[in-house]
């Protein structure tokens, strides 16, 4: 990525989140992040007892029923399963990540506390018959130079966390200079988070009051089945539910890397709403753009439709940016980023609850 890349608000926003480490459970370091940046624009944010951060918005008309913007901080990772004599750390998916997406390379170990040490995922000789096998998390393994009682040492045991280390995260930036790409070890979701933060910063600045009473919500353990969203819809009597996320491209699905955001109609667990796809696709030609329908027929749920198969929301949708290669090293088009902040700022203006 060039200098001159960082004068795009979204990217050096995302730059400085991407190189916080935020597997599920661990979402504590990017947490204080967002909260740092909150406390800056003058709001005051909470934190809840599943870790979520949340920003309370009243609105014009107070007994409204409450809408709740959300955007996930947790992404995919490794979680170690047993510690070998050797120091060596078998290790299984948390998340959506499969052994051929990540590929072997380093990776930071979280210990506990503020420990991180560096290991680095292998999948044994590529000189072997059997080396086409080694995509399974059973056929991995993290070497760390290390003995076991190190390893206890720094606060590593069962259920310790992995993600790859931030010199191979990105992002990074080409193509069209005019048009360009960005790509990235996962935009899922700090780019979420990003679109929310820009969000929110904005309604500081401009004093903008939404219609109905807002929860913005910066949720834990999406990539786990979303129980901090879960339990914060249940406690907050939240009626409506917007996630804010990316859409991945899946052969079958109708999406194109052209700027424009997605917005989930349907996925594995629910029907969105209808009427509230219409008002932010109405959002979204006010600020100049267009949304995407897409349907995802399986393996694809977001915070939004967990909490709605639980009964913690009455209304929900899900809409973001479009990327190639979820779950892997991500790829969208720069100006998806911008098209989307204007979309949500376009419908927290105008949306009235219809």
């Amino acid at each position: 990525m060039h200098s001159q890349d960082l004068a795009d608000p979204a990217l050096r926003l995302f730059t400085e989140l991407l190189s916080v480490p935020a597997p599920s459970g661990r979402e504590e370091r990017i947490a204080a992040v967002i909260r740092a940046k909150l406390e800056d624009w003058g709001y005051q944010p909470e934190t809840d007892g599943s870790g979520n951060v949340l920003v309370r918005l009243p609105g014009q008309k107070p007994d409204a029923p409450v809408c709740c913007l959300a955007a996930h901080m947790d992404e995919i990772a490794l979680v170690v399963t047993r510690i070998e004599p050797n120091g060596t750390l078998r290790v299984d998916r948390s998340g959506g990540l499969n052994p051929w997406k990540i590929g072997e390379g380093p990776v930071e170990i979280m210990g506990d506390g503020e420990t991180r040490i560096i290991g680095v995922l292998s999948m044994g000789s590529g000189h072997s018959e059997s080396a086409a096998a080694g995509t399974k998390w059973a056929d991995t393994w993290v070497i760390t130079g290390l003995s076991p009682r190190q390893l206890q040492e720094a606060g590593v045991r069962p259920g310790s966390t992995a993600v790859p280390v931030r010199e191979g995260r990105g992002p990074v930036v080409f193509g069209d200079p005019s048009d360009p790409l960005v790509a990235a070890w996962t935009f899922d979701d700090r780019m979420g988070c990003v679109a929310l933060l820009r969000l929110l910063e904005t309604m500081r600045a401009q004093a903008i009051v939404p219609y109905r009473p807002t929860l913005a919500a910066f949720t834990v353990h999406e990539e786990g089945g979303s129980p901090g969203a879960k339990a914060l819809a249940h406690r907050e009597g939240v009626e409506t539910f917007i996630s804010i996320d990316g859409c991945p491209m899946p052969a079958d699905a109708p999406l194109q890397l052209d700027g424009r955001p997605g917005i989930w109609s349907k996925d594995r667990l629910a029907h969105y709403d209808q009427r509230l796809l219409v008002a932010l696709c109405r959002a979204a030609r006010l600020a100049k753009t267009e949304l995407q329908p897409v349907v995802y027929a399986e393996g694809a749920a977001s915070d939004a439709s967990l909490v709605y198969s639980v009964g913690g929301a009455q209304r929900i949708a899900c809409l973001g940016h479009v990327r190639e290669n979820s779950h892997g090293y991500e790829v969208a088009r720069l100006a998806v980023f911008e098209n989307l902040y204007r979309t949500l700022l376009q419908f927290i203006r105008t949306w009235q609850g219809e």
